[in-house]
């Protein structure tokens, strides 16, 4: 099975076989990270360019590994070493990197909808690497992967996502994926850190880390998106920590089982202890070696790979 698809802009617009099959397909490239030489000839010949005009360090990183190790030649450029500083369009940088026919360009911009544009304007496969507060959909993809090696299966499955959800393109890109899959999710935050109307999205919402995360198989924390945020939509950190911290003495409400995940930069003692960070409960570290994986596939897919 080949996927059906130009880009991969969002989970929104996958199906539940289109999930499978990028999961699927990443597991093969799972071995590959353990070897001693981490190489694989898939994408000789082929230049995959990461346009990363927001800050990152996992996915630009993973994305970077992830071509190397397929072998294709890989072009970082970040928003200040690219002339959108001088005052360069994202169209007219696109029709000038289209213009080097690469082959694939993989994006992260600030602004929603950014790699939408990018996908109507060139010829080349897109991959979203997270827009704004739109979507995250490789981080969604690396976080479902997790869940499917841990617990085998994601139907069924209680899922608490806790904490920014206004503006967290990560927790958009879960719900979307993670229902299609048929898990249960349920969100908590203040009442300031909650979209309006979040419930047409098919997910129960509490206001109380305790009510959410209670009988849970998964935990999701969310690192607070101060970059996005208008104004302070919060005491102060002491207080959300107080109400919203994932510790050791609550997370004793969730399943014996339960498995904690965030996708990171986290903010230690705010959003997630310590000990539970590094506990036995943490898949934080899988997720970051699972996302090497499920970028590897997505650029062998899109490339026309599994035809």
């Amino acid at each position: 099975m080949k996927l059906s698809r130009k880009d991969i802009l969002g989970i929104k617009e996958l199906g539940a076989d289109e999930i499978n099959l990028i999961l699927d397909t990443a597991e093969t490239f799972i071995e590959v990270s353990t070897r001693e030489i981490k190489k694989l000839p898939t994408l000789r010949g082929r230049t995959i360019i990461n346009l990363f005009l927001e800050a990152s360090t996992r996915t630009r990183t993973s994305f970077e590994i992830a071509g190397k190790r397929l072998s294709a030649d890989t072009i970082n450029i970040s928003s200040s070493t690219s002339s959108m500083v001088k005052g360069e369009t994202l169209i007219d940088t696109a029709r000038n990197l289209e213009a080097m026919n690469p082959d694939v360009i993989v994006i992260r911009h600030r602004s929603a909808g950014a790699p939408h544009l990018l996908a109507r304007m060139v010829k080349q496969p897109v991959i979203n690497a997270g827009d704004g507060a739109h979507e995250h959909p490789t981080q969604a993809l690396l976080d479902m992967m997790t869940i499917r090696s841990k617990k085998g299966k994601m139907e069924g499955l209680k899922v608490a996502i806790v904490g920014d959800i206004a503006y967290s393109r990560v927790a958009r890109s879960n719900i979307y994926g993670l229902r299609k899959m048929g898990a249960h999710v349920v969100i908590a935050g203040p009442a300031t850190m909650l979209p309006r109307d979040i419930e047409r999205m098919g997910v129960a919402v509490y206001c109380r880390l305790e009510e959410a995360i209670k009988g849970a198989d998964i935990i999701m924390m969310l690192r607070i998106q101060t970059e996005r945020q208008q104004q302070n939509i919060f005491p102060s950190l002491r207080e959300y920590a107080n109400y919203f911290c994932l510790n050791g003495e609550n997370i004793k409400l969730a399943k014996e089982d339960v498995l904690v995940m965030h996708p990171g930069p986290i903010n230690r003692g705010v959003e997630i202890s310590p000990d539970v960070a590094d506990g036995p409960y943490s898949v934080i570290l899988d997720q970051v070696t699972n996302g090497v994986a499920v970028r590897m596939a997505l650029l062998y897919l899109v490339t026309g790979g599994g035809q």
